[in-house]
């Protein structure tokens, strides 16, 4: 499972959200009919928020409206974090090329192919249009924009360098999403196969041994010592097939539920992460990089070293770094170094504290923390083509053992029977 940003109702308690004196109007679809000056009739479909809107964009158009049905936007996919970035890169290339804000917004809603999406650019260029600054319009939308993206926009907006912000942040959202896509990936393969192994021997042991059972008691004489192993187990999973099936469900079910609601339980999970055999150095990896490319993009931003801590801590994506985080950060608000800070958690590798102490003295804190997350990257990305080849031999033994095990015990008394014949 991939490691998981702590979340605020885990941290602390929620912050009040920021309220909103206005909301967007809901959108909805008009297919229109109409003609222009010569007659010839025209007919489409246009998102827009009433029938007025629908006729003044016509009219501008040159066209009369003569037949006009309107119906609610279509219910649209879950947001996800792809959509946030691919927003916020296309927002960086329009403001390059000089185009406005608000006008950039509106292209890039009408242009989604996701409808809840496109609301939610809709609410946000409302809200920018009421006089809120960017930032506030993004801060009303927390699922959304975290603690991290609405501090860079500010940072951006306060120094007139949105553009180059919202291009490192899109670079910063890419990555991470690669990352964890490379987590996944490591994971979903030797989860599945387990999976169905699990499946399978529940078959055999339910269904297909007792059959065989049937037969070797027709023989009249004593199995062998692994058959019998076999046949108890599978007594075992016949008598107590409920809780065979049940128990690993409902352990997953409250784990996973757990996950979502236990401050406890995540912690011990992160804990138990970092330590697994083979993945835990993956999972430390990833952290580290996902760790020092967030607080290379809060101090390239000019953010303060210190105010940067909260959504460093936050976007680390593990309790161990989170609590690692807020020690560094009561070390540097007292004046200690941020490598020795590092250095006193016992959390970063000797590496990423060198680099760190080379930035400091240098005076290239930001350049030098970019420089150990795409090294850590990569590192990642060598581990996960290292475990993707490891992984697949092993799963074989161990499927070869546990069926073939189970198969070989089931024909070793009719190999015995057929000596005696």
């Amino acid at each position: 499972m991939a490691t998981r940003a702590p979340t605020a109702a885990a941290r602390k308690p929620a912050a009040p959200k920021a309220k909103s004196g206005h909301k967007a109007p809901t959108q909805y679809i008009f297919e229109w009919q109409g003609k222009d000056r010569k007659g010839k009739a025209f007919s489409g479909e246009l998102r827009a928020e009433s029938q007025a809107e629908v006729n003044a964009t016509l009219r501008k158009q040159g066209l009369t409206v003569v037949k006009l049905k309107k119906r609610r936007a279509a219910r649209g996919r879950k947001i996800t974090e792809k959509d946030i970035a691919y927003f916020t890169r296309q927002l960086s290339t329009m403001l390059k090329a000089g185009i406005p804000l608000l006008q950039s917004i509106d292209i890039i809603a009408r242009g989604h192919a996701n409808p809840n999406f496109t609301q939610l650019l809709s609410e946000i260029r409302f809200d920018i249009e009421s006089g809120s600054s960017m930032a506030q319009a993004f801060r009303r939308h927390p699922r959304y924009f975290d603690t991290l993206y609405c501090n860079l926009i500010d940072a951006g907006e306060q120094g007139g360098i949105l553009d180059a912000l919202l291009e490192r942040l899109s670079l910063y959202m890419e990555k991470t999403i690669a990352l964890k896509s490379q987590i996944k990936s490591a994971m979903i393969y030797p989860i599945a196969v387990l999976t169905v192994a699990f499946a399978v021997t529940v078959i055999l042991m339910i269904f297909v041994i007792p059959a065989f059972k049937g037969v070797f008691s027709s023989f009249g004489a004593n199995l062998p010592a692994p058959t019998l192993a076999v046949i108890a187990m599978s007594d075992f999973f016949v008598d107590n097939w409920y809780l065979v099936i049940g128990a690993p469900v409902l352990a997953i079910t409250l784990y996973l539920r757990g996950l979502k609601r236990s401050e406890k339980v995540q912690r011990a999970s992160d804990r138990a992460l970092l330590k697994l055999p083979i993945f835990g150095s993956l999972f430390r990896k990833a952290v580290i990089a996902r760790w020092t490319r967030t607080l290379a993009t809060m101090f390239a931003a000019g953010t303060p070293l210190v105010e940067s801590m909260e959504s460093v801590a936050g976007a680390a994506g593990n309790w161990v770094y989170y609590d690692a985080t807020r020690e560094i950060e009561q070390s540097v608000r007292i004046g200690t170094s941020l490598t020795n800070a590092m250095q006193a958690t016992h959390v970063f590798d000797n590496m990423v504290l060198q680099m760190t102490q080379i930035g400091e003295e240098s005076g290239a804190l930001d350049n030098m923390l970019l420089k150990v997350a795409e090294f850590y990257e990569r590192e990642v990305d060598d581990a996960v083509a290292a475990i993707s080849s490891l992984i697949e031999p092993l799963i074989i033994v161990v499927l070869g053992i546990l069926i073939g095990g189970m198969v070989v015990a089931m024909y070793l008394p009719i190999f015995k029977l057929g000596q005696v014949v």
